[in-house]
Order: structure tokens, then C-alpha cells, then sequence
């Protein structure tokens, strides 16, 4: 093999961890949407912006001088809190009015969430220093940081957290009971409506822990759950809206394409790539890569 070639692998492999580190920021707020959409098949495209209010309160509260690990758990119950009050007052009376009146709201609360973030926190980049000091480790030509190391950790804890969680405890029972029939789970005693709210909690508590973990990477605004959750609607989507693992599985491959392509070709084409790769599987497999094919009514 020539020089030229060994170098390009090289590349690649740094662009592949960068990928890694970059996917599963983008699963870590992929499991809100499909934990949701599990429960009550609703695209809840105001999920992002959840990760924005986590991400703007962690700020807020480390300019009060608290402890990065306080601010992590301020985050994380600040979009929690709001998650459950937009579903018991925005979404709960909707419910059953059908879909389209469900994406329509979610679409007007993402904006609404938008432009009432740029009044609360103003319009201004904000940076989150990182939450541990970055150390680099050189492994050959490959560049790779406990920053990302820590990231990717964070998350793999996250997915064995949920797979616990959904199998092993009578809550989760629970919400798999009501995400596979609801009115059924109602008969059987399951209080449906709390299930609902602590599966938006959860869902909304995991992107504002993704939002701090974005200062990494970004600065944070009051935009930038616009873009970051629809990456994440994609990754959703990508690897099988509804279960967990795909969501995972999306984002890692969402991550790691966007690296590859603004790494060997160009960065304009780093947000393309994701919406490419959408529409691919959407013809080839409409499910995602891990769903199965179901029949339903509309």
C-alpha cells in the first residue's frame, strides 16, 4: 500500500471516532423521540427544544457557581419539569383528537419554546466549558480525547440504564404494556396518564443531559434545538422510531457519516448527508433499520 493510502486510513478512522463521539450526543437525544413515540405515537418535534432549556438552565447554573455535577442535575430536572407540564397542558387534550392536531401543536410549541428562549436568555452564544479538563491521547496518528471517551461512556450507561428500566422494573413493564396497547393497559389498572408524563420526563431529562454534554462540541442558544432535534428525529427514524437500540444504532450512523463526508469531502454537505441517508432508508426500509413492519389503520 502506498504512503498516501495508509495516511487516507488513518483519516477515515479519525473521522470514525469523531463520528462515534458526535452520534451518540445525537442518540442521547434520539431516545426522548422514540421513547415518546413508543408510548403514544406522537413526533414530538418540540423535543428539542427541551434540550435547549436543559442546556441554557446547566448554563445559568454555573454561573450561580454550583458544581458541574449540580448543574448536570439541574438540567436535567429543568427540562424534566417542563416536558410534564407541556404534556399534561399542551398534549394530554389533544390526545385523541388524531394526529395531524398533535403535529401541528408540537410543531407551534417548538416555536413557541424558540422565541420565548430568545426573550427569557436572549439571543447570544453561550459556552458550557467541559465537564471534565480534556486530556488528548496520541494512538498513532489517531487523535482521541476523554471528553469523547466520556461521552460515549455516558451514553452506553444510558442505554444499559433504559434496557433495565423497560424489563426489569414494574414501571417500565408498565410503559411497554402501554406503548404496545393503551386502552388494554388502562383495563388492567395501569395508571396510563402517569406513565405518559414520567416517559416525557425521562425523555426530555436525557436531552438535557445531552445539552450540557453539547457544550462540548457547540455553543448554546436559544436556536439550537431546531437543528439538533431534527437530527435527532432523523437518527430516530434511521434506526426504527419506537425502539430504543434503533435510536442508538441512527445516531451513531448520522454521526459518524457527517464526519466522514466533512472530513473527505466537504462540511457544507456535513447536515445534507443525514436527510440523504433518510430518504434511502425510507425507500429501501420504511420502518428503520431495526423496526418491523406493521399494518395500521389511519
Amino acid at each position: 500500500m502506498s504512503q498516501n493510502f495508509i495516511y487516507f486510513l488513518w483519516d477515515c478512522l479519525q473521522y470514525f471516532i469523531n463520528g462515534i463521539a458526535q452520534g451518540s450526543l445525537y442518540a442521547m437525544v434520539a431516545l426522548g423521540y422514540t421513547m415518546v413515540y413508543g408510548i403514544i405515537r406522537l413526533v414530538n418535534f418540540a423535543h428539542g427544544e427541551f434540550l435547549m432549556i436543559g442546556a441554557m438552565c446547566g448554563f445559568y447554573a454555573l454561573r450561580a457557581h454550583l458544581p458541574m455535577p449540580a448543574a448536570i442535575l439541574v438540567a436535567m430536572l429543568s427540562s424534566g419539569i417542563i416536558a410534564i407540564a407541556v404534556e399534561r397542558l399542551v398534549y394530554r387534550p389533544i390526545r385523541k383528537s388524531g394526529r395531524i392536531p398533535a403535529l401541528i401543536t408540537a410543531i407551534g410549541t417548538s416555536l413557541f419554546f424558540q422565541y420565548f428562549g430568545q426573550l427569557v436568555f436572549g439571543a447570544d452564544p453561550k459556552t458550557i466549558p467541559p465537564f471534565i479538563d480534556e486530556k488528548i491521547y496520541n494512538l498513532g496518528e489517531i487523535n482521541v480525547s476523554n471528553v469523547q471517551i466520556a461521552i460515549f461512556c455516558i451514553t452506553l450507561f444510558v442505554l444499559l440504564f433504559l434496557f433495565w428500566l423497560t424489563h426489569y422494573t414494574k414501571v417500565g413493564k408498565a410503559m411497554r404494556a402501554v406503548s404496545f396497547n393503551l386502552p388494554a393497559a388502562e383495563l388492567m389498572g395501569i395508571n396510563t396518564n402517569k406513565i405518559i408524563s414520567f416517559t416525557f420526563f425521562l425523555g426530555a431529562a436525557l436531552a438535557g443531559l445531552g445539552g450540557m454534554l453539547m457544550g462540548y462540541t457547540m455553543s448554546v442558544e436559544p436556536m439550537m434545538g431546531m437543528n439538533l432535534g431534527t437530527k435527532a428525529f432523523v437518527a430516530a427514524v434511521v434506526g426504527g422510531i419506537g425502539i430504543i437500540p434503533g435510536a442508538a444504532l441512527g445516531g451513531f450512523i448520522i454521526g459518524i457519516a457527517e464526519n466522514l463526508v466533512a472530513g473527505l469531502y466537504k462540511s457544507s454537505f456535513r447536515d445534507a448527508v443525514s436527510f440523504f441517508i433518510l430518504i434511502l432508508i425510507l425507500l429501501v426500509k420504511p420502518s428503520g433499520i431495526l423496526g418491523k413492519n406493521m399494518k395500521e389503520k389511519v
